[in-house]
């Protein structure tokens, strides 16, 4: 390694002992994977953001449920025509099913608003799938930076009372080749709970629209269907 300079950031990395070495390799793979996530949430978390919003205008001002839906099938993979095509399902089951009008309008509206509400928990946990690994980074990435900086640090303990001396020449590289450890897991922490948040500040907000979007459509379905209004 005589390329490197002897002080540098390459250097020390080369030097530390494998225990170190092994931590810093699952570190970057903790921060590769990290950014890699992020890239891809972003343009998805827009991408569906943009979706959503886009199709709850075209639904409101639809002039029926039924011209709102078809305005939705049309805009290929619509979030929202997910959602709605759980709801149409149940009512389609509600209106073939062999009971009185009184006990389907007692168990039509409970019936539709947990099939919408199984539309947006469905879509919500694959806008979540990942954000799991991102929590997990940015509470595990620092202790385990920890472990390689205490590691190396006992290394250089261990180094000292071999060579018999405590000088400052003597400990300074072996401790300072530990703590690279502790400021990579750092590294890769402060960035990974930054985007957890972020994102899960964004999921509440697409949450949000998809609750608008749910009670939109049961308005428009208490509205428009006779067969649950109450019978006298």
């Amino acid at each position: 390694m005589d390329f490197l300079p002897q002080t540098g950031f390459l250097t020390m990395i080369a030097n530390a002992t494998l225990m170190v070495k092994v931590v810093m390799v699952i570190l970057l793979f903790m921060s590769v994977t990290t950014w890699s996530i992020i890239i891809f949430k972003l343009i998805v978390f827009g991408r569906f953001k943009s979706q959503v919003r886009a199709h709850l205008r075209l639904f409101e001002a639809a002039s029926d449920l039924v011209t709102g839906m078809k305005l939705l099938r049309e805009n290929s993979g619509s979030p929202l025509y997910t959602i709605g095509y759980r709801a149409v399902l149940e009512i389609q089951k509600l209106e073939q099913a062999n009971l009185s009008p009184n006990i389907k309008f007692r168990v039509a509206e409970d019936n539709v608003r947990r099939a919408l509400k199984q539309g947006v928990s469905s879509q919500l946990k694959v806008l979540s799938n990942s954000l799991a690994f991102l929590a997990t980074c940015g509470s595990a990435a620092p202790f385990i930076g920890l472990f390689g900086t205490v590691w190396g640090i006992m290394h250089s303990f261990h180094s000292i009372g071999l060579q018999k001396s405590a000088s400052l020449a003597t400990v300074a590289p072996g401790i300072s080749e530990a703590l690279i450890a502790t400021a990579i897991g750092l590294a890769v922490a402060i960035p990974a709970t930054m985007a957890y948040n972020y994102f899960l500040g964004q999921l509440n907000a697409i949450q949000t629209e998809l609750i608008n979007f749910a009670g939109t459509f049961l308005n428009r379905v208490q509205m428009e269907l006779p067969w649950l209004k109450r019978e006298e």
